[in-house]
Formats: structure tokens, C-alpha cells, sequence
């Protein structure tokens, strides 16, 4: 066919390729978000929701989105782990990587390469995490923390800390 058609191919099939991979992880996300939630229905699951909603601005096609949706509603033939490691990167920066996987052990050596190939150290579970604290950060724009006060205990957010910052009032509540 000649030269012109092989670069069209290369560069559909490099598309192609970015695609697939943008699919398959919002396609876990949202059969993930389905299980955790408990329903398979977007208003009755906010996180399912809310990742459907990411899926669609990543313009990932409706078929693919439905399929998850479906998988979720039948069967739990797939087991999503939650995978937490720690380690020390480069300069002693602390680092924790929280993982989705369905391959334990393949995900543990993945991480692992990726500390001992960058200069890091893997560590022990509890080495790093400990120094951390989960928290929500909500920011608001103005000075009115008493009108941002009463709209967060009318929408029962668990308010930890209220904070003026210049024109910003910083709210800190459970994560």
C-alpha cells in the first residue's frame, strides 16, 4: 500500500493503545465503585457516580461504561484487592502507594521496582504511615465562617477544624 498507509497505521494503533489502557482502568474503577457502593445504580452510589462522571469527561464510550456497570450487577468472578506499601524515595522523602490490583503479587513487584529503580527503599507496612494523618481539606472562598459553618452541619460534615486564611476560610474534617 505504500509508505503513507504504514505511518497511519503505526500512529492508529499507538491511539489505539492509549485508549485501551484509559478504558480498562476506568472500566475497574467503575465495577470497584459499584461492589464497594453496594449498587450498581449511580444514584443510589455517589462514588459510583462521581467516577462515571470522570469515565464520560475522559470521553471512555458508553459501551464500556455499561459493560462495567453489568459485570458489577452479576457474579463477583473478579476480586479487586485494596494495597497499601511504603517505602522511602530519594532526599528521605516518605511515600505511600495505595493500590487497586487483581494480581497481589505482581502488583508488590511492580512497586518494588519502581522504589529500588529510583533510589529508593521499600519499607515495612506501619515505617511511614504512621507520620500521616487522613483528612478532608474543604476551602471556601470569603470571611463568613459562621454561614459555612451552619451549611456544613445542615449537610452533617464532620468538622474537625475551621481556619481563616486571607480571603480563604480552610475547613479540615474527617476524610
Amino acid at each position: 500500500m505504500g509508505r503513507k498507509w504504514e505511518n497511519i497505521k503505526m500512529k492508529k494503533a499507538a491511539k489505539d493503545g492509549a485508549n485501551a489502557k484509559v478504558y480498562s482502568k476506568f472500566g475497574v474503577e467503575i465495577y470497584v465503585a459499584a461492589q464497594r457502593g453496594g449498587s450498581a445504580d449511580p444514584e443510589a452510589n455517589a462514588t459510583l457516580k462521581f467516577t462515571i462522571d470522570r469515565a464520560k469527561q475522559a470521553q471512555v464510550p458508553k459501551h464500556i461504561i455499561e459493560r462495567a456497570l453489568d459485570k458489577a450487577k452479576g457474579a463477583k468472578d473478579e476480586a479487586y484487592t485494596d494495597g497499601r506499601y511504603e517505602g522511602f524515595g530519594p532526599a528521605g522523602s516518605l511515600i505511600i502507594v495505595d493500590t487497586l490490583t487483581s494480581n497481589v503479587n505482581r502488583t508488590a513487584a511492580n512497586v518494588r521496582m519502581a522504589f529500588t529503580k529510583n533510589g529508593g527503599n521499600f519499607g515495612n507496612s506501619g515505617s511511614v504511615s504512621y507520620l500521616f494523618d487522613e483528612t478532608g481539606e474543604i476551602v471556601f472562598e470569603g470571611s463568613d465562617v459562621d454561614a459555612i459553618m451552619e451549611t456544613l452541619l445542615e449537610a452533617d460534615v464532620d468538622v474537625r477544624d475551621v481556619e481563616q486564611q486571607g480571603d480563604h476560610i480552610v475547613v479540615t474534617t474527617e476524610p
